[in-house]
């Protein structure tokens, strides 16, 4: 997509080329709004284009669409990472949407008479309008914990932001730190790939699920849930997980002690297995402790063991990276992420939304989906 420059009629600037970017700009476009899309790079779902080759959604296709389009059938039931990145420039192209790329926000500030919002762009740009929405992802910054030894560390250390495909592994002793999903699926990854030793380091022990039972995805049962009581939900999960899940105990993942639903709400999803049962439990993938520090070519683990692998490859999670952008204008936890989210806006930041920094238990596609409408809705309304 050529690079131009946006009109100087004041549209809604979103910020972000992404799922939540494009859901929002099409709603707001479909209650006649012009929406401005600015991207970064140089096309839209760049963090897509980027993940691991053997990535599909975990959520069901019907259960991901965004407003206004389906995603093919052909796509299958579980869609692949290019599949999502073709129906996404589909998307593009199917709601005509403005999208400017190969201009980045850099800082969001309040105009002189309190009025708009004036963001800071690539080239100096001022762009300025009532209303903004940032849509710069979840997953927009590797988070690499700073252990002690690392910059002496003599092995590959790598994030898993960088992993691709198993092929340069091949043969090699792997050690995967962190076992959300992304974790877990590059750990069985590997195995599949030819590396020659697969451990992984885990800290605290991950709710496993299987991705569908018996025809039903997961997915639903988040939906379902999602509106009950904490405890209800715990106590339903923990019988349900252990009728459908082995025990792997003595392989290292004993049965988590806290809630399936109170890790969620604390913003632990559960893993969504893929393999990675089936490699634990026949030692192809074996379970460590927690990653404690490096020691030249050593990694130290919290139990005290010392182990040696060639890469170590760090699934420890992404940060918001908001801090430049909005850090400033109080809008921010003390986590780094938005205070207001979807349609709310903050009283001392009216008109500024923030979608897509949650991780949902029923489909980040689908609650994309969902606060595109509610914040096209809130902005026709306070706009007309």
């Amino acid at each position: 997509m050529a690079d131009r420059s946006p009109e100087k009629s004041s549209p809604v600037y979103v910020i972000g080329g992404g799922p939540g970017g494009l859901a929002a700009a099409a709603a707001l476009s479909h209650r006649g709004i012009h929406a401005v899309v600015l991207e970064k790079s140089d096309a839209v779902a760049a963090s897509w284009r980027n993940h691991y080759d053997r990535l599909h959604l975990h959520t069901t296709r019907r259960l991901s669409a965004l407003p206004g389009l389906p995603i093919p059938r052909s796509y299958g039931r579980w869609v692949g990472r290019d599949d999502v990145v073709r129906y996404l420039e589909r998307y593009v192209e199917h709601h005509r949407l403005d999208v400017v790329t190969g201009v980045e926000v850099s800082r969001i500030d309040r105009s002189a008479d309190d009025s708009e919002w004036v963001l800071r762009a690539t080239g100096g740009r001022a762009l300025s309008s009532p209303v903004a929405v940032v849509a710069t992802g979840f997953n927009h910054t590797p988070r690499l914990p700073d252990w002690p030894g690392r910059a002496g560390y003599t092995g590959e250390l790598l994030h898993a932001a960088h992993y691709r495909n198993p092929r340069p592994f091949e043969g090699r002793d792997v050690l995967v730190v962190g076992v959300g999903n992304t974790g877990a699926e590059i750990a069985v990854d590997l195995v599949e790939g030819g590396a020659a030793r697969v451990r992984l380091a885990i800290r605290t022990v991950p709710h496993i699920l299987r991705r569908s039972t018996a025809g039903w995805p997961a997915q639903a049962t988040g939906i379902l849930v999602r509106r009950l009581p904490r405890r209800a939900v715990d106590r339903a999960a923990r019988v349900m997980c252990r009728v459908s899940m082995p025990d792997l105990t003595e392989h290292g993942l004993p049965w988590p002690d806290t809630g399936l639903y109170t890790r969620v709400r604390e913003g632990a999803i559960p893993v969504q297995d893929v393999g990675l049962v089936d490699t634990v439990r026949t030692g192809r993938v074996e379970v460590v402790s927690a990653v404690d520090s490096f020691d030249l070519d050593k990694v130290v683990l919290a139990d005290g063991s010392r182990i040696g692998p060639e890469v170590v490859i760090a699934a420890t999670g992404y940060r918001r990276g908001l801090e430049e952008l909005v850090g400033h204008l109080g809008v921010l936890d003390d986590r780094g992420r938005p205070l207001p989210h979807g349609r709310r806006t903050l009283k001392g930041a009216p008109g500024l939304h923030f979608t897509g920094y949650t991780n949902p238990i029923s489909g980040m596609l689908r609650e994309l989906a969902i606060d595109a409408r509610k914040i096209a809705r809130t902005v026709a309304r306070t706009t007309a």
